[in-house]
Parts: C-alpha cells; structure tokens; sequence
C-alpha cells in the first residue's frame, strides 16, 4: 500500500471521526454512566439487603423470615440495575423486559423444579414449620437448622455434619419439629429380671425420678409394668422435662437407674 492509499484512508478516517464526534462522545459518557449505575447498583443492592435484616432483626422478626426477604431484595434491586444500565446504553428496555418475560419462562419451563423449590421456600417462610437454630427430622435427616434460603435449607447433623436439602424436598413429606414446644415428653423402657418383684421394681424407679430436680413433675411421671416377656419385665418410664435438658436427663436417668437397681439387688435383663 502507498502513502497515497494511506492518506486516503486516514483523510477518510478524520472524516467520519468528525461526523460522528458527537455520537462516539454521547456513547462513551453513557457507558461511563451505564458502568457506573452497575457497580452502584450491586453495592446498594448488597447494601439494602443488610440494611433490610438489621430493621428487621431490631423488630424481632424471625430470623429465616429476615433472611429469605433480604435475599429476595438483593435480587430485585440488581434485576432493576441490570435493566437500567441497558436502557442508559440504548437498548429498549420494554424490549428487554419482553425478552427476560420470555426468557423466564423457556426457563421456568426447564427449570421446573427449581421453581418448585423456590415456590417450598416461600411456603416455609411463611408458615414456618421450623425456624434456624431449631432441631428437626425429616425424612432420614435429623440436625439443627442454620439457614433457609430461596432454594435449599442448610442444617447441621449431631456429628458435624452439613445437609443442604432442597426446600421441595422439604415440604414434599412428614416434618417433626423437636424444638417448638417448650417441653418434651422423655420415654425409656427399662427390662428387669423376669422374678423380680413389681411394686419394688416401681418405687425404685421413682425414687430416682423424684430425686431429679430437671423432671417437670406437674406434666405426670407414668412407671408402669409394659410387657411380660419370658425372661424379663419390661417397665415403660415417661416424663417430661424441658426441650434444652432432654438429652442429659435422659443420660442421667439411666445412669442412676442402673445405681438403684443394683443397690436393691434387682437384676436388669
């Protein structure tokens, strides 16, 4: 290429760099604007989304109802800024909306079960069969509750374990809350020797309940002859202590059980 080509096409360059300054200006200064709202907006939107828990923590509000909302804010407000920043940059954003409407629902219709799981996580926060920090079993799981979010609930196991269950797995069968009701009832079976006297096997048992200060004795205590089987007496033991000493009590119970009836000489089978 000579240098006369090259002029040509610089000259033709400065030419349409002149026309359409104004036009190259106006779309730098509405990128500039377009990054801007974004990095704004995914800072307020974080921002908003703690600034939701905090009000709502300060008016007790539950803490998986505070934090499922403030997740549901984050994503609103960075949906509004995603649209936003399009329109600054020209893009339609009727045209966007319309798009996103459509694209929603190919999508919804692929993702049929995390939709679902979003629908579950709705219906947990809000009738809230059991709320973080709460022990539950459903299903084979069993552990402490330590989120709920849009599409899963986390828990921790007995053994240090973490579960993530999906929320539509959740409610889809039995849920057994242990957490809610202050009290809980503690139920044990203990076997003595086929020979061994009722009524002493009894008042042995509740001396040793009666000696337990952790016991709810108003609830009722029951120590009663269970089942005759042929080479024991199977003795059915209820009480009720409250949610947070279960399972010391029963650890105790058992332990001292063991005392008495070897004192009194009564053999366990």
């Amino acid at each position: 290429m000579n240098n006369t080509a090259i002029e040509h096409h610089f000259t033709q360059f400065e030419t349409w760099l002149s026309a359409n300054k104004n036009f190259l200006i106006d779309s730098v200064i509405n990128l500039a604007v377009a990054l801007a709202i974004l990095v704004i907006g995914f800072i307020l939107a974080r921002n908003v989304a703690r600034i939701a828990i905090r009000v709502m923590d300060a008016r007790s509000i539950d803490a998986t109802v505070s934090r499922f909302i403030s997740a549901l804010v984050r994503y609103a407000v960075i949906t509004f800024t995603i649209i936003a920043a399009l329109g600054h940059v020209g893009v339609q954003t009727a045209s966007v909306i319309a798009v996103l409407g459509a694209a929603g629902l190919a999508v919804g219709l692929a993702l049929q079960g995390s939709l679902a799981n979003f629908a579950a996580g709705v219906i947990l926060v809000t009738f809230r069969p059991f709320r973080v920090g709460e022990f539950i079993t459903f299903g084979a799981v069993s552990g402490t509750i330590t989120s709920i979010q849009i599409f899963s609930t986390t828990m921790t196991t007995a053994d240090g374990k973490m579960v993530v269950v999906p929320n539509g797995k959740v409610i889809a069968g039995e849920i057994i809350n242990f957490s809610r009701e202050p009290h809980r009832r503690l139920d044990m079976i203990i076997n003595v020797g086929h020979d061994s006297d009722i009524d002493r096997v009894k008042v042995t048992l509740n001396d040793v309940i009666n000696k337990e200060p952790r016991i709810v004795k108003p609830l009722g205590i029951t120590v009663r002859l269970h089942e005759m089987a042929a080479s024991s007496l199977s003795f059915t033991v209820r009480v009720w202590v409250k949610n947070g000493d279960f399972s010391e009590v029963n650890f105790d119970l058992l332990e001292n059980f063991k005392r008495a009836l070897d004192a009194g000489q009564i053999k366990l089978s």
